[in-house]
């Protein structure tokens, strides 16, 4: 009786011990996680092993048509053109300036004011005009009268029509030399009033208070209307052949990145400079109103010819050390790093490459998540 207890006490300890090492091994997650990667370089540093390649997501490059594109710097500058120098007609000592460089004036404001000796000449002229006409008047009304009366000879009354005549030339000769010079012939005033020919922005400014003027000397003022704008760029003369006039170019600026303008090639320069061997290319386009002279800008160009480039998604572009690299996946199962130029960014998340992957080729699709396994 009491050897049959202790059997079954003895089976049951048994029992017991089994099932809790099966439950121990069931619980266990590291037990069922897949082996880590087993990584191994080749003498070529550039070519990876991984014992498991088939965890890593694979795509294949696809073939892209695009056309060439250069890409030049250049500086935002007037047109030409619609350069305007206020012009004044009468010397004197600027009195009141009424705008500064950089302002923006309008077709017709008051600019500055000169005190001119030359004004005061012109209206000493006129009123000894008006006076000698007044007195030539006066004779031919008499002349007339005594010729119909028959106390004159023909000869006298022509004379007398002949000076009234010049009389009257002098005085309208006077009244518009005054008007030339910005006055009116009835309100005598030795001040000249230079008002805006244009509506634009000041981009020259030669006068300050006090400061004398010459008529037709150096211009006080130049006004710029900027709602048309030049881009002029430097064009290397091997890319030349990549730019012809009437090309559309497509303009950054640097002050804004995120936006971008269209141009017209308008002019390249029939001179190179000699230390740089580079040409001017001018590009037109309307000013949006953010653009100022001088801004720096991006211009580029596309070609004319379709060429056939390559495109894979971003995410199988590793960028490291200022270069960009895919992973390709290799006929013996194996990985290469290779160096690729990438190009623009295409929709649907993928980029353009330009040179160091063929259509068809497969590469890793997250390069990125690639190499920190390996570096792991």
């Amino acid at each position: 009786m009491r050897h049959t207890e202790c059997r079954a006490l003895t089976l049951a300890l048994a029992a017991t011990l089994v099932l809790g090492g099966c439950g121990n091994g069931k619980g266990d997650p590291a037990s069922e996680a897949p082996p880590p990667a087993q990584v191994e370089r080749e003498q070529d540093g550039s070519v990876i092993q991984v014992d498991h390649p088939e965890q890593f997501v694979l795509t294949t490059a696809v073939a892209h048509n695009s056309r060439p594109e250069l890409v030049v710097t250049g500086v935002v500058a007037p047109d030409v053109s619609r350069n305007v120098p206020v012009v004044t007609l009468a010397s004197g000592r600027v009195v009141d300036i009424h705008a500064r460089l950089g302002d923006t004036v309008q077709k017709g404001q008051l600019l500055l004011r000169v005190r001119s000796a030359d004004v005061s000449s012109g209206y000493s002229d006129y009123r000894k005009a008006v006076a000698d006409e007044t007195l030539a008047r006066t004779q031919l009304e008499r002349a007339q009268d005594l010729y119909a009366h028959g106390a004159i000879s023909l000869n006298d009354l022509q004379v007398a029509q002949d000076a009234e005549d010049k009389a009257k030339v002098d005085v309208e000769t006077s009244a518009e030399h005054l008007r030339l010079l910005g006055n009116d012939p009835d309100k005598p005033n030795s001040i000249v009033d230079i008002y805006a020919p244009v509506s634009g922005v000041i981009t020259d400014q030669q006068v300050t208070n006090a400061a004398g003027v010459q008529a037709l000397g150096t211009n006080p003022f130049t006004i710029s209307d900027i709602s048309q704008v030049w881009v002029v760029c430097d064009v290397h003369e091997n890319n030349l052949a990549d730019v012809r006039i009437g090309d559309t170019a497509e303009i950054r600026l640097n002050a804004y990145p995120g936006r971008v303008f269209q141009g017209r090639v308008s002019n390249i320069g029939a001179i190179l400079d000699p230390a740089i061997r580079t040409a001017k290319v001018r590009i037109e386009l309307r000013n949006p109103g953010i653009m100022r002279l001088g801004m720096f800008v991006s211009a580029t160009f596309h070609g004319q010819k379709q060429e056939v480039h390559t495109a894979i998604p971003a995410t199988a572009i590793l960028h490291l050390h200022d270069r960009d690299w895919v992973f390709v996946f290799t006929a013996d199962r194996k990985f290469q790093r290779v160096e690729i130029t990438s190009g623009n960014m295409l929709p649907g998340n993928m980029q353009e490459v330009i040179s160091g992957l063929k259509p068809g080729t497969q590469v890793v699709q997250n390069a990125l998540l690639f190499q920190n396994t390996v570096d792991q």
